[in-house]
């Protein structure tokens, strides 16, 4: 419920990196791509005599309802729509905000959840409430990610909807609330305050006693690679050499936080999240080192804690995210919001620590626009091997080597929609797999490509057809070569016509 409590108005984002939005027929919501539109503020209404309770009010001044009607018959999911608020009905127009870690979960009256749908159409861009069924592929359907925006404080007209300012929460007044991983309030509430919010942060949540007393310390991945700057001194990428200095990161503490970070590459640029997408249509985007004239929140994280490893947060909620799978997205480096169930670790980093301070580091001196100092006034430092900290940095010939493999090679290629597959006759990619079950091997596959669903084959050598694989693999010293077929491709539906899945 904090999501909206001190919020004005909000923005919500789902799943697929679309926000929910009031179609301009006045009856239909939707979700679209296009955030910065009218259409995607909902005005924040607090239930009196319900405290947990919100009604949320859309441009055209009709109300998000859960209606008892199928969306499609046969189907689970009932439609939501927009619509005129009733007094002996007004159950329909109440939502139960629950949250779920860093996103949030809408119960509709009869217990069923708001859901941005994917897929085909029609359900493609679709917006239901219905129940979560813990399939991996759409059990993130119902989650939605909260952005507080300003309105006017005149009124709202509402038959010019176009016409409202959809401006995002400023950096000075976006705080991170220790019980909030996205703190959200209503523009009117004073700097003052919210920085107080933004101080009293809680450090073993966010992670920071990952990076105490740290001068420099390396990241590694889910797919054992580090983080390196590029010697171009503007891209990252993921690489399995951590003896290079480029996989060295200086940490600067910001002055006024005591849960953020900065770091630093080799060449004296920060790690930054930028705007730009990494891949058009995909959501992920483009994370640099820079060297901006003012020091803003883009080159600002936020650690937190999972486990024994650490998950780096932007400003705006994205974490920091090691790609596998395919050229391009392979050893790249973006910020997102993991989707996919087979994708969630690679967020997730581990922290080795090579240098230390002496002693407590002094935070750096604030950057000013005309005069910059992006050294940080930081103590003497000394390398150093503590018992405080689980991992140490070794001899450089240690550091950074791949694990030691065992198991067989696959080599794989995706195929096409008809079954078709480019260059077969080459080697294609490939993957260390220790384990004879196929069921085991299909989840590398999803972990190792990011996708979900897919069907390992094998071609027949006798009339060169694909089939799935059903029974155990064979040895671990043979050598295999496999097809992934995509689950929505014409090939898996002749699959399941033929009974073979």
């Amino acid at each position: 419920m904090e999501f909206f409590t001190k919020a004005s108005a909000v923005k919500l984002r789902s799943h697929l990196d679309k926000y929910l939005v009031a179609d301009h027929d006045r009856e239909k919501v939707r979700q679209s791509r296009n955030g910065s539109s009218g259409k995607s503020i909902w005005v924040v209404e607090l239930v009196e005599g319900k405290s947990h309770l919100v009604r949320l009010k859309g441009c055209h001044g009709r109300y998000l309802t859960a209606t008892e009607d199928p969306f499609l018959l046969g189907m689970t999911g009932q439609r939501v729509v927009q619509g005129d608020f009733e007094t002996d009905s007004d159950w329909k127009f109440e939502w139960e905000p629950i949250r779920d870690g860093f996103q949030v979960r809408l119960k509709s009256w009869c217990g069923k959840y708001l859901r941005g749908n994917g897929g085909t159409l029609p359900w493609r861009n679709s917006v239901t409430h219905d129940e979560p069924h813990g399939y991996s592929a759409t059990r993130n359907w119902v989650l939605w990610d909260v952005e507080a925006v300003g309105l006017p404080e005149a009124p709202l007209d509402y038959s010019f909807a176009e016409s409202v300012v959809s401006s995002s929460v400023s950096d000075e007044n976006f705080g991170s609330d220790p019980s909030s991983p996205m703190s959200v309030f209503s523009l009117s509430s004073s700097p003052r305050r919210n920085s107080k919010l933004q101080i009293s942060s809680n450090k073993f949540r966010s992670g920071m006693d990952f990076f105490h007393n740290a001068k420099a310390v390396r990241l590694r991945s889910h797919h054992e690679k580090y983080l390196l700057a590029d010697e171009d001194e503007e891209s990252v990428a993921q690489d399995r050499n951590g003896s290079s200095k480029a996989g060295r990161w200086i940490v600067e503490y910001v002055p006024s936080y005591d849960n953020i970070i900065r770091l630093k590459s080799i060449y004296g640029k920060y790690l930054t999240a930028s705007n730009q997408p990494f891949l058009l249509g995909m959501t992920g985007r483009k994370v640099l080192q820079t060297l901006p004239r003012r020091l803003d929140s883009s080159v600002e994280w936020e650690p937190v804690r999972d486990g024994s490893r650490v998950k780096l947060k932007t400003r705006y909620g994205n974490y920091l995210r090691a790609n596998g799978g395919l050229p391009p997205w392979r050893n790249s480096v973006t910020h997102d919001i993991p989707q996919r169930t087979s994708t969630q670790d690679w967020i997730l980093w581990d922290v080795d620590i090579v240098e230390i301070h002496a002693q407590k580091p002094a935070p750096p001196p604030v950057a000013h626009s005309d005069s910059l100092d992006f050294e940080s006034n930081t103590p003497t430092a000394e390398s150093a091997k503590a018992a405080n900290f689980s991992r140490q940095e070794s001899t450089d010939s240690n550091v950074g080597l791949p694990p030691k493999m065992e198991g067989r090679t696959i080599y794989y290629h995706v195929a096409e929609d008809n079954g078709d597959v480019d260059d077969e006759g080459m080697q294609g990619y490939s993957l260390i797999f220790k384990g004879n079950g196929v069921e085991e091997l299909t989840r590398k596959f999803e972990e190792e490509t990011g996708l979900e669903g897919i069907i390992v084959c094998t071609r027949s050598p006798l009339n060169g057809k694909l089939y799935p694989l059903r029974l155990q693999l064979p040895p671990n010293n043979v050598t295999m070569q496999v097809v992934l077929v995509l689950p929505s491709s014409q090939v898996a539906s002749e699959f399941d016509q033929q009974g073979l899945l």
